[in-house]
């Protein structure tokens, strides 16, 4: 997913990433989305989240939902990107 490629989008509230097709997520790609309340990551290969991907100011909790495999190195990778207000199930 390439940089700000959904950045301030208003209307998106969740988000599911492909398994096959994902090895990062780019640098603000989901930032400032304020009603995106649900990611679902399928992808087993993801290698690198970048800075403030998921970053928003205001707006609910972000809940992440990964395969229970990569949880730890998931929740690693959030928290170098700056990810807040946030849960890794």
């Amino acid at each position: 997913i390439g940089a700000n490629a959904f950045a301030k989008c208003t209307k998106l509230k969740q988000a599911s990433i492909n398994s096959k097709v994902l090895t990062s997520i780019g640098k603000n790609a989901f930032n400032g989305d304020k009603k995106l309340a649900k990611v679902i990551i399928k992808s087993k290969k993801l290698k690198k989240v970048g800075k403030k991907a998921f970053y928003r100011k205001g707006g609910k909790k972000l809940t992440f939902k990964v395969p229970k495999a990569k949880k730890a190195k998931y929740v690693g990778y959030l928290k170098k990107a700056k990810t807040n207000k946030y849960v890794v199930k």
